[in-house]
């Protein structure tokens, strides 16, 4: 709960849900080096009458620390059930879901598995498990099984795109009943991501902070970069880019060190002083992504990619900045194109750049009024408690 992605994916929803009625404990392994946001996210969930149960998350010697995990949150479940009255298991991913099934087998309670993506074939095709060596091969096909274990005795199944669920619905699962699958994306805050709450002035002074010229072309990537993050190939398209407009500028929003990024320019021969590299409080962000003209994001189109819901997609989509993006991940092709949201890219290469950079004048034209409502219509966090409120009221009938 103390890492960022804690504080939009899950501890908003949960407040949402409380709201509605709903009574909530968490348990969540916390990273040793946030101890001291502890009591910040402590006093959140406070207010919002959730209890949390925060364990230390430890992470070497591989493997055998995961099992040690996997006991602890196991044996802190049972006490919190002799304590509460637990009637479901929420569980988001693959690890939780080891815990929950046990939970469901000795206990009696229902089984949400929230799957998040097809974990195990991320680790391999992101290269954290390598199958040449008989330890990850083990631990990769127990889990492809457990996978098919934890859809068929799910009480309701949480899928992140259509496309995954797409792609489970052929699998030959061992069920006996159907299998019921919810798609609930990566949603966003609206209310926190709304440029009507930013005025020209604050843009303006922000990008004259930044050294931005208010003139500039402003292209933007915000996020991680590595494992699925294509930043060689964003960095190569905006080196296309400064052929065509050679005082734009690539505003970085990253928690990656700027030695990386500038790094990586240099191999595609872009100047330092082309990038503002950055990392962005989430409160800061609305504002930093507004400061864009056009927003970029490539990510690897491997088989795991067809559950992948990038966060910075609806973050982006509300505050109307158009965005230039690669096909093949989840339901994005989808949406973006619906939307009129911006460019899918079907090639990574000089000459799709090229034809793309090409159209800008056409992008920067698109109604950011329209991107707005395609991410209320596919993104907003309302719609996603929403949606998990009815998955919780069907298991309580």
């Amino acid at each position: 709960m103390t890492d960022p992605l804690g504080q939009s994916q899950v501890i908003p929803y949960l407040q949402g849900l409380s709201k509605l009625g709903h009574s909530i404990s968490i348990i969540s392994c916390e990273k040793p080096e946030r101890k001291n946001d502890q009591s910040k996210i402590q006093n959140i969930l406070s207010e919002s009458g959730i209890d949390w149960y925060p364990v230390s998350y430890t992470k070497k010697p591989p493997v055998l620390s995961t099992i040690q995990d996997i006991r602890t949150i196991y044996k802190l479940s049972v006490r919190v059930l002799k304590e509460r009255k637990i009637e479901a298991v929420h569980c988001r991913s693959y690890i939780p879901a080891l815990v929950g099934l046990r939970l469901k087998k000795k206990f009696g309670l229902k089984f949400i598995f929230d799957m998040r993506g097809f974990w195990a074939d991320e680790r391999v095709e992101g290269g954290l498990w390598n199958l040449k060596n008989p330890l990850f091969k083990i631990i990769f096909n127990y889990f492809k099984k457990k996978e098919k274990h934890f859809l068929a005795e799910a009480d309701s199944i949480i899928s992140l795109t259509e496309n995954a669920k797409q792609e489970i619905l052929t699998w030959k699962i061992n069920s006996g009943k159907p299998l019921i699958i919810d798609v609930i994306p990566c949603c966003v805050d609206l209310n926190l991501f709304d440029s009507n709450k930013i005025s020209a002035d604050k843009i303006l002074s922000k990008k004259t902070e930044l050294g931005l010229h208010k003139s500039s072309f402003i292209l933007s990537y915000v996020g991680s970069i590595g494992t699925w993050y294509l930043g060689n190939e964003m960095l190569q398209f905006f080196s296309r880019l400064l052929i065509k407009i050679p005082d734009a500028k690539f505003l970085f929003i990253t928690p990656e060190s700027s030695e990386v990024v500038l790094k990586m320019a240099s191999g595609q021969n872009i100047p330092a002083d082309s990038l503002v590299i950055l990392k962005g409080a989430r409160n800061e962000m609305p504002l930093l992504i507004k400061c864009a003209d056009v927003s970029i994001f490539f990510i690897t189109p491997t088989f795991s990619k067809k559950a992948s819901s990038p966060v910075k997609q609806g973050e982006i989509m509300s505050l109307g900045i158009p965005i230039i993006c690669n096909s093949k991940i989840g339901d994005t092709d989808k949406i973006i194109l619906e939307s009129h949201a911006g460019f899918v890219l079907n090639e990574l290469n000089n000459e799709t750049f090229d034809h793309t950079i090409s159209q800008l004048s056409k992008l920067q034209q698109l109604n950011t009024h329209e991107i707005r409502r395609g991410a209320e219509k596919f993104y907003s966090l309302e719609k996603g408690i929403a949606a998990y409120n009815e998955v919780y009221k069907r298991l309580e009938n």
